[in-house]
């Protein structure tokens, strides 16, 4: 049996110089008992073959327990992310997928969940739970780190900050490099990654839809394309684009705004408010001026939670933690899902106050009390019925669940009525005995009706006005699918948001990469077909006049450099073929990140170079830049190529080496066109 590991990762940044003053290099990494190797039968996503351990000997290896659902599983896969970039040679990464719903054990599900949020290291299925237990884990996310010698070093539940992973992980690389150089092996894992591809449709993971019936528009948060898209309710014309698709966090004009899977959206007269999850804010677009600012979050992921009630000094200053939807009420107030806090917030555009207004934060499915004393499970999706009623999809607890505002009360009205986040199925009936699973969407309409997106169980149910009972509107339910049709026939993949208006529901149909509509009085199904659907085309080899092109996503890895502190710079030059320019008529941008604390700046590239000044301390650091470059044929500036990349330098800063002056090229391809 695996003894208990109990090297706590997370003590090494807290302790600090403590930690390995108290512990030997040896206790620290090396471990004592050879890592379970991984059962022959499950399923591996993102490797041609099955991995193992003996497989894996020189690698540095770290496991992560994870289940899709799950909000704080979902913010280690960016730190993991980093880790993967920063120790590409001596580490390996495996996500050990544990489900926690029925749902999210089957491989498919788990496939286009690993395409959705970019996962780019092996997966392994363990939906029996056989990994997990021979890893004694009892949580999720949990992380476990095997030597290169194959034995189990540390396992460590909850949220792990990168600072963590890099302290340690650096230490042990050091330290197995000291006894024998060959120890690490450093040739790179073979990978076949589970590229979203194309689905077919123009967008990719919808997860929320929001249907304007006053101003006859359906605004689209076109989530893994990083993207808002706005089209005429009526006949579906795309209207506009808010994003350039690429991911990143950037204000400024809809060509050149910039998100990472935007969620919820909520319309306010010219202004949509839009949460943007990975970015961790709250984004406004004015529509009329058609620019994008961010009003609450800094764009950090927080650490902690803000305790009930408690003002935020400074909405822009704070770090938040996923909002997934948001909602105004009839006082003006925009409310917020904070699935990551597990809270209800309130912001106020007015005064620009922000703070939690329901919720202790403590993840739980506690009803019948107070909005400070109750307790949330991931709030995903809300919707205002009038007269103070908040109603919000708890998607970790399965329910639907109301707070009262008038009343400071929280009840549940759809799901289990225990305090339990395990208790969840497909089950229609009488409130106690009807259950949900993983719900995220909720809507209603001026009748009473409450319409939920099931979405586990892939169906549309309601709470008709005046009734306790849910019941299934639309959808077969089971392991989902598509297909249009009358009530019986109608099927959904995973729908993660539903708007109403004029008798329609509004579906985001997540996995199949559509919006749905529902004729509620003719029991019909339908799928949008965009008028010019051309125009959400991402393709680096055509002109999109509304804006939306990506182009080249390629990051390069530009290897270790030796500087000085102090001042220095980052010099990007392009090498343009003859004939082609900078186009003069919209501004091509590097963003440059660097250093601890985190530094960032921007550039506007009007020629061939741009040069950004770096400030550095000593010490392990990095430069990561993210450049879009808009370029056109002289003469024919109308018709403009988009370049983009992103690049990663590793830095070595000492007062030894010389200052820092990085320089980077780029040989700008067009296409064939």
């Amino acid at each position: 049996m695996l003894r208990k590991l109990s090297l706590l990762l997370l003590a090494l940044m807290t302790l600090g110089g403590l930690a390995h003053a108290q512990r030997s290099p040896q206790e620290l990494y090396e471990g004592q008992v050879a890592a379970p190797e991984f059962p022959a039968d499950l399923d591996w996503i993102n490797v041609d073959n099955p991995l193992t351990m003996n497989g894996l000997l020189g690698k540095i290896v770290i496991l992560d327990f994870w289940t899709y659902g799950c909000i704080n599983c979902l913010h280690i896969i960016p730190v993991l992310e980093q880790v993967e970039r920063k120790y590409a040679q001596e580490v390996v990464v495996i996500g050990v997928h544990s489900a926690k719903f029925d749902t999210e054990g089957q491989t498919e599900n788990l496939r286009q969940i690993v395409q959705r949020y970019e996962v780019h290291h092996p997966v392994l299925n363990d939906n029996k739970f056989q990994v997990w237990n021979s890893y004694g884990v009892r949580a999720w996310p949990t992380v476990a780190i095997i030597d290169p010698l194959g034995r189990a070093v540390i396992r460590q539940s909850g949220e792990i900050p990168f600072e963590a992973f890099d302290n340690y992980l650096s230490g042990m690389i050091d330290y197995y490099d000291g006894l024998d150089a060959e120890i690490i092996n450093r040739t790179p894992l073979e990978l076949a990654l589970e590229g979203a591809g194309d689905p077919g449709t123009p967008l990719l993971f919808p997860g929320k839809v929001l249907a304007d019936e006053v101003g006859g528009r359906l605004f689209i948060a076109d989530s893994s394309h990083n993207r808002i898209v706005i089209a005429d309710l009526s006949t579906h014309e795309v209207l506009n684009i808010i994003g350039t698709s690429a991911r990143g966090f950037k204000d400024g004009d809809f060509d050149t705004a910039a998100f990472d899977k935007p969620q919820g959206m909520a319309l306010d007269g010219d202004y949509l408010y839009i949460a943007d999850v990975n970015n961790h804010s709250i984004r406004r677009a004015d529509l009329s001026a058609r620019a994008v600012a961010t009003v609450a979050g800094n764009g950090a992921m927080g650490r902690s939670r803000i305790p009930f009630g408690a003002p935020v000094p400074d909405p822009l200053g704070v770090a938040l933690r996923s909002p997934w939807d948001v909602e105004f009420d009839d006082r003006g107030r925009l409310h917020i899902a904070m699935a990551g806090t597990h809270q209800l917030y309130i912001f106020e555009p007015d005064t620009n106050a922000l703070y939690p207004s329901v919720g202790n934060g403590r993840e739980a499915n506690l009803n019948d009390v107070s909005l400070a004393d109750s307790e949330l499970a991931q709030p995903s999706g809300l919707y205002y019925a009038g007269a103070g009623k908040l109603y919000f999809a708890d998607s970790e607890s399965s329910t639907i669940r109301l707070a009262d505002f008038e009343n400071d009360l929280v009840t549940v009205v759809s799901g289990t009525t225990e305090n339990s986040l395990f208790d969840y199925d497909d089950i229609d009936g009488e409130l106690g005995v009807n259950r949900l699973q993983h719900a995220l969407g909720i809507d209603g309409d001026a009748a009473g009706n409450l319409y939920i997106a099931d979405t586990y169980n892939s169906r549309i149910k309601i709470v008709r006005a005046g009734e306790t009972s849910t019941h299934t509107l639309f959808g077969k339910g089971g392991s989902g699918g598509y297909q249009d049709g009358e009530l019986h026939l109608a099927q959904f993949d995973e729908p993660g948001g539903l708007s109403y208006a004029d008798g329609v529901l509004y579906v985001a149909d997540t996995n199949n990469h559509v919006i749905r509509t529902i004729d509620l009085e003719a029991g019909v199904v339908d799928t949008i077909e965009f008028k010019n659907r051309e125009a959400l085309v991402i393709d680096d080899s055509r002109l999109t006049l509304l804006g939306g092109n990506a182009g080249d996503k390629s990051i390069v890895m530009a290897g270790i450099h030796q500087v000085a502190p102090g001042a220095g710079a980052l010099n990007l030059r392009f090498n343009l073929p003859d004939e082609f320019k900078i186009n003069p008529l919209i501004d091509s941008q590097a963003s440059v990140t660097w250093g601890e604390p985190v530094q960032q700046s921007t550039a506007t590239v009007t020629g061939d170079s741009v040069s950004i000044p770096l400030q550095l301390a000593e010490g392990n650091s990095f430069v990561m830049a993210e450049v879009t470059l808009y370029y056109c044929r002289e003469g024919e500036e109308a018709l403009c190529f988009i370049d983009v990349v992103n690049y990663f330098v590793t830095l070595e800063v000492a007062a030894a080496h010389e200052p820092a002056d990085i320089t980077l090229e780029r040989d700008v391809e067009p296409p064939d066109v």
